[in-house]
């Protein structure tokens, strides 16, 4: 009886850890589903001579659009992206572009006119506040990160934005700064991080690191920046 017991206990242990097995096998194939960011992304470092393939870079807005690209390069990780270091319960809430360069050498420009703020403690971001072109009297701020090199040291913001910045107007194409890879605690390859961030009740910015604080940047940009609609690379102007 003893040994039926324990050989039942160890069925049960094994049917609970294929379960488990299991189940992540299927959260990994679903993750998989809704995105198509990973292939690209290790393509562009892990073979520089197909880089020129894989770059947006537009010198205007494209048609019916308002916003500028900010930087050039691989559009990598998009909006709503579940790809790692992000996931399904936590997904991207802007899109991420990869520049063809070195850290402090691929420039970054204003999507839009607008009022620039840099906070006393940010190393490498700014923010931009604009009359959103797409809803008339609706506040929006476009938010750009990354702008420093690895360790945090030397900040590839220009400047003329010094920490303490407050509500200078820029134009759309104003150089901000320059692409770098600056990720605090994570270690993140050369890329640029822009969203598009709604204000709160009282006017201000509200946390764009939570998806349901930002706006799709699809329609600003006039491309597919959508993760689950799985746009193949470049993404461009027709890519709508």
């Amino acid at each position: 009886m003893l040994q039926r017991t324990r050989i039942r206990r160890w069925l049960v242990w094994v049917g609970v850890g294929l379960g488990m097995c299991g189940s992540v096998v299927a959260y990994q194939w679903y993750t998989r589903s809704l995105t198509n960011s990973i292939p690209p992304i290790r393509e562009w470092f892990q073979n520089g001579a197909t880089r020129p393939s894989l770059t947006t870079q537009t010198n205007a807005p494209c048609p019916n659009a308002p916003f500028l690209l900010p930087s050039s390069g691989l559009i990598g990780l998009l909006y709503g992206d579940p790809a790692a270091p992000y996931h399904v319960l936590r997904r991207h809430s802007g899109i991420d572009i990869f520049g063809n360069g070195t850290p402090g050498t691929v420039p970054i420009v204003a999507a839009y006119n607008g009022y620039l703020t840099r906070e006393a403690d940010w190393k490498s971001s700014v923010i931009i506040r604009h009359d959103d072109p797409l809803q008339v009297g609706r506040t929006i701020w476009t938010y750009y990160t990354h702008m420093a090199d690895v360790s945090g040291t030397t900040s590839f913001v220009h400047a003329d934005f010094p920490p303490n910045t407050r509500e200078v107007f820029v134009e759309q194409g104003r150089l901000l700064g320059y692409q770098g890879e600056y990720g605090g605690n994570l270690r993140i390859g050369l890329h640029l991080h822009f969203s598009i961030v709604k204000s709160d009740p009282q006017g201000a910015y509200m946390n764009e690191t939570v998806l349901a604080n930002t706006l799709d940047p699809s329609p600003y940009l006039g491309m597919q920046l959508q993760a689950n609609r799985l746009p193949s690379r470049p993404i461009n102007c027709q890519n709508t």
